[in-house]
């Protein structure tokens, strides 16, 4: 099992798709890691010889990416800025909303979780 910034890239995939299991590192960086350190991206990732496997984290450190932990403290820290200002994105973070202006009358489920019931409440009658 070949492990490039920390992560276990997938024995089966291509290496092109399995970089992509590392955070930050999306379809056209992967693409562009493996024509820089000329390996083929249809080679699998059970048969990447270690020397490959170097040059990809060389290209990394080369283009100085920041990925993985690096990365999820990065945006961490920015959302917690955010917050801690006051800002209106920091209060659409903190109530869990969508923070770019999408709608939330409908849709927005993914931010806002599983529908809740709404329980109509029982009418009184007036003699």
């Amino acid at each position: 099992m070949t492990r490039i910034a920390g992560v276990n890239i997938p024995a089966t995939k291509h290496i092109v798709v399995g970089l992509r299991a590392i955070y930050g590192v999306g379809p056209t960086l992967a693409r562009l890691l493996c024509e820089k350190a000329n390996v083929n991206g249809a080679t699998k990732g059970k048969d990447l010889t270690e020397a490959q496997a170097e040059a990809i984290r060389q290209m990394i450190a080369q283009l100085k990416l920041v990925v993985e932990g690096d990365l999820r403290r990065e945006t961490t820290m920015n959302i917690k800025r955010l917050v801690d200002t006051g800002s209106y994105r920091g209060g659409r973070h903190k109530k869990g909303l969508p923070v770019r202006g999408q709608r939330t009358r409908t849709n927005a489920r993914t931010r806002k979780g599983r529908a809740k019931k709404v329980i109509k409440a029982k009418e009184t009658t007036k003699d």
